[in-house]
């Protein structure tokens, strides 16, 4: 009977303690939403640039404009930085607070280019890349590197809060996406300039 007993509180005392890192995780939907965010974009830019002549890569509507090469190496040094951030973001206690901001405000960042900031130094593009395949490459592993931690992950995204950005690191990484979509949508403006080189 007394085994009985401490069996039972060790089992109670497990159930404790382990259900709420359980509910703190990331939601089959959440989980969902995110990866299919990111596959969605990731396959996106693929689709703007793969395709395009080395002439219609390097063009520039304008002297001090980026092209589609530009983008692409922009966006490979951008979601580096930001999953160094995410990383930090993680290793820190997380905090009682909620995010501020919902989902939607992160998805609409990704639509609405009303508003453009110019890029930090570090995230300027420096004409790196000569063709798509090797810009893709890059861009692709840093995203494979991502969608392994959502479809894996365990942690409580949700009460990890990015500092000073006003957003918990489940919305952080719906960022990351989103600012791609902001890219592949000044892709496609290049390409409808006027002086965009024909395809062969």
């Amino acid at each position: 009977m007394e085994m009985n007993l401490r069996s039972y509180l060790v089992f109670v005392l497990v159930a404790l303690f382990a259900a709420p890192a359980c509910a703190a995780g990331l939601t089959d939907l959440e989980r969902q939403r995110l990866l299919a965010h990111m596959e969605m974009t990731e396959s996106w830019i693929a689709d703007e640039v793969e395709h395009l002549s080395p002439e219609q890569l390097k063009f520039r509507p304008s002297p001090t404009a980026w092209n589609a090469l530009d983008c692409v190496e922009h966006l490979i040094l951008a979601e580096t930085e930001y999953w160094k951030m995410f990383q930090r973001t993680m290793s820190e206690p997380p905090s009682k607070k909620g995010s501020p901001s919902s989902d939607i405000d992160r998805m609409w960042y990704g639509i609405d280019r009303t508003n453009r900031d110019k890029t930090v130094e570090s995230e300027v593009p420096k004409s790196r890349f000569t063709g798509a395949g090797p810009a893709l490459a890059e861009f692709r592993a840093i995203r494979a590197t991502m969608k392994e931690y959502v479809r894996t992950t365990h942690d409580d995204l949700r009460h990890h809060m990015v500092t000073d950005w006003n957003r918990d690191a489940y919305q952080w990484l719906l960022m990351v996406s989103a600012h791609s979509q902001r890219h592949i949508l000044q892709i496609r403006e290049i390409k409808h300039s006027s002086e965009f080189p024909a395809s062969r």
